[in-house]
């Protein structure tokens, strides 16, 4: 007579195995965590303009500021105006739904300002929006 090849005793535990669950857990943060967008703000304050139809835009778009010096500012970092357009290509690859905010200060030119609206237009950025304080 053969013997079972497994033979169940009343001692072992019938319990249910948790590792597969915390291998899906742990899968389920990671794809999270890569999958999650981040906001990227401009690095400075600018004192915005007042405006009664300031409306909050809330779509994933590229933050960029000007200040009072006429400085630009993308992603907490100073740049060179002759960098804004390769750099706004660059936003506009990674996000190409989004649209541009620009946060001037209101001392900041117009000059500066047309500039950079005409860089992101030239980059394909098709939503362009400017930043003002609601009253």
């Amino acid at each position: 007579m053969r013997r079972p090849f497994y033979r169940v005793t009343e001692e072992e535990d019938t319990g249910i195995d948790m590792t597969p669950m915390l291998d899906i857990v742990f899968i389920m943060l990671i794809f999270f965590v890569v999958t999650a967008s981040f906001t990227k703000e401009t690095g400075i304050e600018v004192e915005r303009p007042a405006a009664k139809t300031a409306v909050t835009k809330e779509t994933s778009t590229i933050k960029l500021a000007i200040d009072a010096d006429d400085t630009i500012w993308i992603d907490r970092r100073q740049v060179d105006p002759g960098t804004v357009r390769p750099l706004l290509e660059r936003l506009h690859a990674e996000n190409p739904q989004g649209g541009l905010i620009i946060q001037a200060d209101r001392t900041s030119t117009n000059d500066t300002l047309v500039r950079v609206m005409d860089a992101a237009r030239q980059v394909g950025i098709a939503s362009i929006s400017i930043a003002a304080e609601d009253l």
